[in-house]
């Protein structure tokens, strides 16, 4: 009978436990209540990294839409410099600082889990932006699909190649979603040509450079590639580079994502003719903004916005470019 007594006793306490934390977790399924006569509404953005240029671009964006709103002051966004140790620590110190809106891109969905739950525990409205956490316990997620982008690009690669053909894939950081999603999407989309096969895969962490490196080596090799699928298009334009290092950028295909309207971004690269396609991956920077306003004025915002992806042709590419340049406006 003891031992029952406590088992049960041990259960009720866990039972307890689990419905303090749906609690804390519920809490943000609606805007946390704001005091709307407030003349400044403090927002702080953990991003993962500056480096690359799409996370440069989301930077000089979001700065640009929080303008539009009088009452909100962006705090200076923090680096994490893809640590996301280093991450956790910034995101911790804009929750002790009791910032009234949290945006936070995360290097890596587990490690950044504890510290948006924590926002939450505090009544401090998240809004998740691009990249997934392992809860729902955040006011608004925002980003475009991972999946989809990866599988258009596979169902682009398999246009290119209607008699088959092998394909390399220049991964971001193995452990980031993005990375994991657009693999899972490309993958998908080449199933239409089963003639086509993935021939080698390598992580080159998003970065230009490591992508050059390793296209060298698979050339170097000897490696017969018809076409290369990057993740993002600086890995792309690396490939690129090795590619016509080795006067091969005729002979190969390069399929990018991301599609910034910058000078040296993939909308240009496709309208060069560097790179065969890429997909704009929205960076949700003016809806981050507007989500943010509503939140400290107590309206209500979607729990999920997907943003749609956008094909860049050699056909629509000026278009595109001329639609989503954001010189001069930072």
């Amino acid at each position: 009978m003891h031992a029952n007594r406590v088992r049960w006793g041990v259960l009720a306490l866990a039972l307890a436990a689990s419905l303090v934390g749906t609690s804390a977790c519920a809490s943000t399924d609606e805007p946390a209540a704001k005091d709307s006569d407030k003349d400044e509404f403090v927002v702080g953005y953990s991003q993962s990294n500056n480096a690359e240029p799409y996370r440069a671009q989301l930077n000089i964006q979001l700065k640009y839409f929080m303008k539009k709103y009088p009452k909100l002051k962006l705090l200076p966004i923090t680096d994490a410099q893809q640590d996301s140790g280093k991450q956790v620590s910034q995101v911790q110190n804009f929750i002790t600082n009791n910032v009234d809106v949290l945006i936070v891109s995360p290097n890596e969905s587990a490690p950044l889990t504890a510290p948006v739950k924590k926002a939450c525990e505090k009544k401090i409205p998240v809004i998740i932006l691009d990249r997934t956490v392992n809860t729902d316990c955040y006011s608004s997620f925002i980003g475009g699909d991972n999946v989809e982008a990866g599988r258009k690009a596979g169902e682009l690669a398999a246009k290119e190649l209607p008699d088959g053909g092998n394909v390399v894939v220049l991964q971001g950081i193995l452990s980031n979603q993005p990375q994991i999603d657009r693999l899972k999407g490309f993958e998908e989309g080449i199933k239409a040509n089963p003639k086509i096969k993935i021939i080698k895969k390598r992580e080159a962490k998003w970065l230009k450079p490591d992508a050059t490196k390793i296209m060298n080596q698979w050339l170097a090799q000897g490696l017969d590639i018809d076409l290369v699928y990057a993740e993002n298009d600086p890995m792309a334009l690396g490939a690129y580079q090795a590619a016509a290092g080795k006067g091969k950028e005729k002979d190969i295909e390069l399929i990018g994502t991301d599609g910034l309207a910058i000078p040296d971004g993939g909308i240009r690269a496709v309208q060069q003719g560097k790179l065969t396609g890429t997909f704009i991956y929205p960076t949700g920077a003016e809806e981050a903004a507007k989500a943010a306003n509503d939140l400290v004025t107590g309206k209500k915002v979607e729990k999920k916005q997907t943003l749609p992806i956008e094909a860049v042709t050699k056909d629509n590419a000026a278009e595109l470019y001329e639609k989503y340049d954001f010189s001069g406006k930072e």
